[in-house]
């Protein structure tokens, strides 16, 4: 049976384990992507700059390779491709080294531990980090190059005071590791290779319901008040991953709880009048809240083009209650449905 040995290669040549050295040497075939080949594939042992796993697999057969490494930045375990090679590949064929993790290093250059820290990656995919912060002590991201976004998003959510910790191009000749408030990495330009730590002295993880009411910013519109909210929550019975919508939104008081329960999901408020969607988005900056949508228009049309929800909120109809059921029915049959009357 044809064997692929998956390297995590650590930071960099000062980092690559002696298992990982001793298989690379060993290989029949080098793979991985042409910055990694150059750094740690032998000069005379064939190189190939794929990394998809099925096509590499697929040249092994082709050329009649029966062991080969497959290289991998960091480690095999922590947001790798090596997850890819061990589900598509043969049962058998898949061997992982794990290397030293980009969480590992970093943490270690800082002189800090990592066992509390919540750990995300927005590296070909959108993670939620203003609510991941907001929960955590500790939050380590892979940024995938986004980090004066990621800082953007953050400070948008009032969260503009935080101390970070930069890791740009770790294990090179280019390695930089910093710190500075957040306000001032939103406008900062970093490598494309660079790691974050956001420190919140202030994490919250609860869920709380039946908020007191002055806790959100007022104005005309109306507002679900603190009891009632209570009992909404509990019907509801939101699940962290939940997909909600918040009809009739007025001040986004149930916006914000749904979107403090369903923290790994996503909450879209709707309301025809431009003042509620205000006041919404000013409650959920209030509250620190990154997961949350607000759209102006009136339901059930302005709810059209959103993902089907598993729960739904409807403080107001407009007196258009039987097509609203009839839409979100349409969109999910099992979606739970509270209304207030």
């Amino acid at each position: 049976m044809k064997k692929l040995f998956v390297v995590g290669v650590g930071m960099g040549k000062g980092t690559l384990t002696g298992d990982g050295l001793r298989t690379i040497a060993a290989a029949e075939a080098v793979f991985g992507s042409q910055r990694l080949l150059s750094l740690f594939a032998p000069a005379e042992t064939p190189t190939f700059p794929l990394y998809d796993p099925q096509k590499v697999y697929a040249l092994m057969a082709e050329k009649g390779i029966e062991q080969a490494a497959l290289l991998v930045s960091g480690d095999t375990g922590f947001y790798s491709a090596a997850r890819q090679a061990v589900e598509l590949l043969p049962t058998g064929t898949v061997t992982l080294l794990p290397g030293i993790s980009s969480v590992s290093y970093f943490f270690s250059k800082l002189g800090k531990s990592w066992q509390d820290a919540k750990l995300i990656s927005w590296h070909g995919r959108d993670a939620n980090l203003t609510d991941t912060v907001r929960r955590h002590s500790q939050t380590f991201a892979l940024t995938g190059g986004n980090c004066s976004l990621l800082a953007k998003s953050l400070c948008e959510s009032s969260f503009t005071d935080l101390t970070t910790f930069v890791g740009e191009n770790l294990g090179t000749d280019d390695e930089k590791v910093y710190s500075l408030p957040l306000k001032d990495l939103s406008q900062r330009e970093t490598a494309p290779l660079t790691v974050l730590l956001i420190e919140n002295p202030h994490a919250d993880a609860r869920i709380p319901t039946g908020l007191p009411d002055e806790a959100f910013v007022r104005g005309s519109v109306p507002m679900t008040k603190s009891e009632v909210r209570a009992v909404i929550m509990s019907r509801l019975g939101i699940k962290p991953a939940d997909t909600c919508w918040d009809v009739g939104c007025g001040t986004g008081s149930v916006t914000v709880e749904m979107a403090l329960a369903a923290y790994e999901g996503r909450v879209y408020a709707v309301d025809q009048s431009p003042e509620a969607i205000a006041l919404t988005t000013k409650n959920c900056r209030r509250f620190h809240l990154g997961n949350v949508s607000s759209q102006e228009g009136a339901a059930p049309a302005a709810l059209q083009n959103l993902p089907a929800p598993d729960r739904v909120f409807i403080g107001g109809s407009s007196g258009e209650m039987s097509a609203l059921f009839s839409l979100i029915l349409s969109r999910n049959p099992r979606a739970r449905i509270v209304v207030t009357a």
